[in-house]
Parts: C-alpha cells; structure tokens; sequence
C-alpha cells in the first residue's frame, strides 16, 4: 500500500524536522509508541520529547518494508538505521496504522534492537 508507506515517509521526516504540526496530523491520540529501549511513550510524550530536543533524530533510514492491508488496518514491517542522539543502531520494527473518520494515522510503533 503506497499510501501506507508515503505516510510513514512523511512521519519519519517530521521526525527529522522536529515538526510537530505534521506528527499532531499523524499520530493517533492513543497511540503506544515502543522504543527499542522499552521506553513507552504516548502522543503528548513522544511529540514533546522531539520538540524539546530530548529525541534529536539524525537520521532514519527504513528498508526491507512490507505492508499487511488489513482493511481498516495496516501493518508495517521492516529494518531500520537510526541515528538518534549520539547512537547508532539498527532495529526491526512493526508500525501499526488505522484507518479512522477516512484518514489514516498511526496507532502502535514497536522495535527491538538488532545486536552490534
């Protein structure tokens, strides 16, 4: 699903910008977002947390993506690189969308930490 992964390309270049507008627009008001690290973080949390400055997002790079189109969800998996802060790691990740009121937004992000 284009649509899917277009979205998510947008999300991760907010994410790069520390625009906050384009994630309010993005993320589901209930969404659970997993760290690698296990940190949990709500909307309000996660989107502070990138326009404070205490998530500085480098780079993001995303591959090996395939999206399950469940009709009114769609499921993103893949590998990611990550450049956050002064770490650099490599993860696998599910990203989790909903479709709600004709919009789709982001519900769930879960990602484990690939070793060194």
């Amino acid at each position: 699903m284009d649509e899917i992964l277009a979205l998510q390309d947008r999300r991760i270049e907010a994410m790069l910008k520390s625009d906050a507008q384009t994630l309010e627009e993005i993320i589901a008001d209930d969404l659970v977002y997993t760290h690698t690290t296990a940190r949990l973080d709500t909307k309000t949390s996660f989107i502070d947390a990138v326009k404070s400055g205490k998530s500085i997002y480098n780079s993001l790079e995303l591959s090996a993506r395939e999206v399950q189109n469940l009709g009114d969800t769609a499921v993103v998996t893949g590998h990611g690189k990550f450049h956050v802060g002064n770490n650099k790691f490599e993860l696998r990740f599910i990203d989790v969308y909903a479709k709600r009121n004709g919009a789709w937004q982001m519900v769930a992000w879960q990602s484990t930490r690939l070793p060194d």
